[in-house]
């Protein structure tokens, strides 16, 4: 295989991350923690898109205990993101880790 074979497939592949990187951005995931007491909606950007705390959570008694709850479900959140984004990626690099690519969840 010559070079210009293996740049031209080099950037079929950048394309084809690129537009996984945009499909992944309007993509969502929910992490409920405590009985879905919270619920953590988070884009594939790994940006917190909403935050919903029900109203039975909130105890002023017990601040510490609802910002734990909010902390773990940001926490599960992310986790989902960074496991779609590298099944996601994945299917486009076949698996392969491709350091200096800069993409989140990959390398």
């Amino acid at each position: 295989m010559d070079i210009r074979a293996i740049m031209q497939q080099a950037q079929q592949m950048q394309a084809k991350m690129a537009k996984v990187q945009e499909e992944l951005a309007s993509r969502t995931v929910t992490a409920e923690v405590a009985g879905g007491q919270i619920q953590a909606v988070m884009n594939g950007k790994h940006q917190l898109v909403s935050l919903t705390i029900k109203p039975e959570t909130i105890d002023p008694e017990d601040v510490e205990f609802l910002q734990d709850l909010i902390v773990s479900a940001v926490n599960e959140a992310t986790r989902k993101v960074e496991e779609l984004v590298e099944q996601e990626m994945g299917s486009v690099t076949g698996g392969m880790n491709l350091p200096g690519l800069n993409l989140p969840g990959v390398g």
